[in-house]
Formats: structure tokens, C-alpha cells, sequence
């Protein structure tokens, strides 16, 4: 038997995603933004509130997003409840060493094992309270340490998590189950 429940962001899995931007004195900044996903090919989409942030990407189109772990779960977790227009000390209390993009004017954190470079291609639905955007992806930076054997990532060595919408919780995305467009076949 099936249970309903009326409409709710219960999409799942949700990433964990670390916006990284530079304000207008160039000092780093994070935020934790779980509304975003693969727009095509090369972009992706983000849904984004009012935030310093959103006021740091008004100023200047290019950010980074990087991708939480379990490893860093509670700065990443802090980044999302904690305003740097409340709190100037914010990104020092995560322990974070961030460095500049090498194809964007955004910071990229040193404890996150994969970046993408991004620079803003639209805004949708503009208005005071934030708006969407879809952002080109113009680098992708992985740490070498989770590289395959192939050279590109591994997304099961990262230790990726994921939102739960429905409990406001964390979980840490297992091990691989499959070979997309390989496994169908057998039917």
C-alpha cells in the first residue's frame, strides 16, 4: 500500500554543494546550496536565495562548486546556516585553505575532491528574493588522489554525501551497484 503525501522538495538524491565566490574585497566565501543538478552537456542550474553570496555572483558571474564528503560534513553543513553577512569570521572557523580558480576569479577549497570551475551563462526569475542560474562549466578540478586507474575521477573513493530533504539529514552515498547502459541489456 502507497502512502500520499502532499507536493514537497523531496527529490533525492540531492548533492551537497559548496558554492564558492569572492565578495567585492575579494575575500572567499562558502555557501551549502542542495537545489542545483546537471542542466545539460555543460552547465549546470542552481537555485539560490537571497545570500551574500547571491550578492557576491551580482558582482561577478564566476563561481565554484564543490561537491561535500563525510570528511566535510560539518563546515560544509555550517556554511549553509551561518551568513558571512553576520559572521566576517565565518570561513576561518571552517579550517578551509582556498586558492584562485584556474579559469575563473572564484576560490577553490583545498578539502573537497572535485571542483567544477563555473561562469554564470543566465539568471532565471530574477527578483529580491534570488533567482536560478545556469552556469557554464569551464573546468573541472579533481584531486589526484581520486583519479582511477583510468585517470579520471573516482566518485566512489570520494566519499560523496547527499541531503535528505524528507529528515534534514546527511548520508554518505555507497558503493557502486551497476553499469549504466550496459546492465539494461540483459533484458
Amino acid at each position: 500500500m502507497m502512502k500520499s503525501f502532499e507536493p514537497k522538495p523531496w527529490v533525492a538524491p540531492q548533492p551537497v554543494l559548496i558554492i564558492g565566490t569572492y565578495d567585492a574585497n575579494g575575500i572567499a566565501n562558502a555557501m551549502n546550496a542542495a537545489w542545483g543538478g546537471q542542466w545539460d552537456m555543460k552547465e549546470i542550474m542552481i537555485a539560490m536565495g537571497s545570500h551574500a553570496t547571491t550578492e557576491n555572483l551580482n558582482k561577478n558571474g564566476e563561481f565554484t562548486v564543490a561537491f561535500a564528503t563525510k570528511e566535510t560534513l560539518i563546515a560544509s553543513d555550517f556554511v549553509g546556516i551561518v551568513s558571512a553577512k553576520n559572521d566576517p569570521k565565518k570561513m576561518e572557523k571552517t579550517g578551509w585553505k582556498s586558492f584562485k580558480g584556474e579559469m575563473v576569479n572564484a576560490p577553490v577549497f583545498d578539502c573537497f575532491p572535485m571542483t567544477l570551475e563555473c561562469r554564470i551563462s543566465r539568471k532565471i526569475d530574477e527578483d529580491p528574493n534570488g533567482y536560478y542560474i545556469v552556469a557554464e562549466i569551464v573546468n573541472i578540478l579533481v584531486d589526484e588522489k581520486y583519479l582511477a586507474a583510468d585517470g579520471k575521477p573516482d566518485i566512489e573513493k570520494m566519499g560523496l554525501i547527499t541531503f535528505d530533504p524528507v529528515h534534514h539529514g546527511y548520508i554518505q552515498l555507497g558503493g557502486k551497484v551497476g553499469q549504466a547502459f550496459a546492465d539494461g541489456k540483459k533484458l
